[in-house]
């Protein structure tokens, strides 16, 4: 895992490579959308260079054209100008839609191998903030910022040579402000922005996780009189989030100020420069006229890449975020081509761990320090231990869901380390202490073990876990929907849900951490004894710091 001083520390520059490195498969569409671009803002600049001829025409100085042919050809460009415009926008905004869907399919294929690790003790408020917003910020970078780059460049470069035709000096004052006006004005502007914006959108992550705290502990918080202070948290939040946003604006307006001022003085000094160049007899008045209004027409593309600096900061530091998590290593990379036998015996050797050593930010000290113990197969092995003794990362290490920082932990003969993943994970089932309901039935929060399998199946995983009866209560049965994160139900029907993913998961291991903290004596004792029937063929390690648990385990390690 990248340590935190890593993080955020790209450059714009390298931020921007690595976003457009993913616009490969979509280049054929760029290049199209570019292409029209280019023609569309010419035309739009022609536009009023054709005015200039229709002028030179009244006055007799030109006789190239007629009116009527200089109106016509106005008009067509003017309709050509929306019908490309609309092109290159749907052009762009096709690519920057089918791009932002396969981020968003590489954030969370990147999220499965960082996962459970990554999301253990992490900030869900944050990374929600880049699955969501930060992801979506990306759309203006692909839409609207790599295709206008492109077209400011070459339509600048085909106005310089179309002035410089008239004389090289205006071709070359061109050059200057063009350049100005497109990279010199929004590197100054980047530069001052580029910390704000990363700070903007680490301050909005921020305050997604005090939403989100304060939403899913609003029991708590009614009960224990805390909404003054987590009102105060959110407001202070929500106070740093605007101070940064003034500030981002403030550079947004100064840009624009200084970018209007540009263009400005590039049209007076266009004026003056073909005024003396006409005294000098260097250039006619009429082609002086069109230098002219060719300058002045023509910084729009320029003058919208020079805006787009100020929202290119947002955007930049949400693809430096989302970066961040593309190119993060897994604190457990998963094993692909190992061994897929996973049985028998399990053993522990020697089996030290801290997440210290893990890069988590976790209390300091190790967690498990030279733990051995076999536990053997069928048979039911209590682990008994006061909180915080390591009896729940005890499972995670069986999971692998982390590594040993010392010692060995075995599969029969084989060392986890060299299991495959997948093996791994279909050969145990984990209930965890809090049990994730989805927002979808019973029946399918259950299935969740096994997506195929028959209604039967589900009743009778309910059965064993002490659950059948309670849904049969409510009006819909299996089929009643739950409310999201399961708020509709008691934490003790949460944790029958978790059990019954178990039964029906029918692994030839069952870990359990947990498992009947918050249910009643009587159901408890309808999921041991279910628990007690399935060990003839099974490996349960039973996790609780109650010893009433403990009854029907045939081996206690106390830690």
């Amino acid at each position: 895992m990248q340590g935190k001083e890593n993080k955020g520390a790209r450059s714009g520059v390298k931020v921007m490579a690595g976003l457009i490195g993913m616009i490969r498969p979509m280049l054929p569409f760029m290049f199209v959308a570019i292409l029209m671009g280019c023609a569309g803002n010419l035309m739009a600049t022609f536009i009023t260079i054709l005015g200039g001829f229709g002028v030179r025409q009244v006055l007799g100085l030109y006789q190239g054209m007629t009116l009527s042919h200089i109106f016509i050809l106005i008009v067509v460009f003017a309709v050509l100008r929306g019908i490309l415009r609309y092109a290159e926008q749907a052009s762009n905004h096709y690519i920057a839609f089918k791009l932002l869907a396969q981020i968003r399919h590489k954030v969370f294929a990147a999220l499965r191998k960082l996962c459970p690790a990554k999301l253990d003790g992490s900030e869900k408020g944050n990374l929600i903030s880049i699955i969501t917003s930060d992801i979506e910020l990306l759309e203006v970078f692909y839409a609207h910022t790599i295709s206008p780059i492109a077209i400011a460049i070459l339509t600048s470069g085909f106005m310089v040579w179309f002035i410089g035709r008239l004389h090289p000096a205006a071709g070359a004052l061109a050059a200057v402000f063009y350049l100005i006006v497109g990279a010199v004005i929004p590197v100054i502007n980047g530069k001052h922005g580029a910390e704000n914006g990363r700070i903007y959108r680490e301050s909005f992550g921020k305050l997604n996780t005090v939403v989100l705290d304060n939403l899913y502990g609003m029991d708590e918080i009614l009960q224990y009189g805390q909404q003054e202070k987590r009102l105060h948290e959110m407001n202070e939040q929500t106070e740093k989030l605007e101070q940064k946003n003034k500030k981002l604006k403030m550079a947004e307006n100064t840009q624009r100020i200084a970018t209007d001022g540009v263009i400005l003085i590039a049209g007076v000094l266009m004026a003056a420069l073909c005024g003396h160049l006409t005294v000098q007899g260097a250039v006619s008045i009429d082609e002086a006229m069109i230098a002219v209004i060719a300058m002045i027409s023509s910084f729009g593309p320029t003058a919208a890449l020079s805006a787009l600096s100020n929202n290119l900061q947002h955007t930049l530091a949400s693809g430096n975020r989302v970066l961040d998590i593309l190119e993060e290593q897994p604190l457990v990379e998963d094993v692909i081509d190992g061994n897929n036998e996973c049985g028998g015996d399990i053993s522990c050797e020697h089996v030290s761990f801290s997440y210290e050593s893990a890069a988590e930010e976790r209390t300091p000290g190790k967690v498990l320090e030279n733990f051995d113990h076999v536990f053997t197969e069928h048979k039911i092995h209590g682990i008994l231990g006061k909180s915080g003794c390591g009896k729940s990362t005890l499972l995670k290490l069986l999971m692998r869901f982390y590594e040993t920082s010392e010692g060995d932990i075995r599969y029969g003969k084989t060392n986890v380390d060299e299991i495959s993943t997948t093996a791994l994970r279909d050969n145990i089932s984990y209930v965890t202490q809090e049990t994730f309901l989805f927002a979808d039935t019973i029946e399918n929060n259950i299935k969740v073990a096994k997506e195929d399998a028959t209604r039967e199946e589900v009743i009778a995983a309910a059965k064993k876990a002490a659950l059948h009866e309670f849904i049969m209560s409510l009006p819909d049965g299996y089929d009643t929907k739950l409310a999201e994160s399961g708020e509709s139900v008691s934490g003790g029907e949460r944790q029958r849900i978790g059990i019954a993913r178990a039964f029906l998961h029918d692994a030839d291991m069952i870990f359990l951490d947990e498992p009947t903290s918050n249910i009643d004596s009587l159901n408890e004792g309808i999921i041991l004894r279910s628990l007690d029937q399935e060990k003839a063929n099974k490996t349960i390690l039973l996790v609780s710091h109650r010893k009433s648990t403990m009854a029907i385990a045939d081996d206690i390690v106390a830690m």
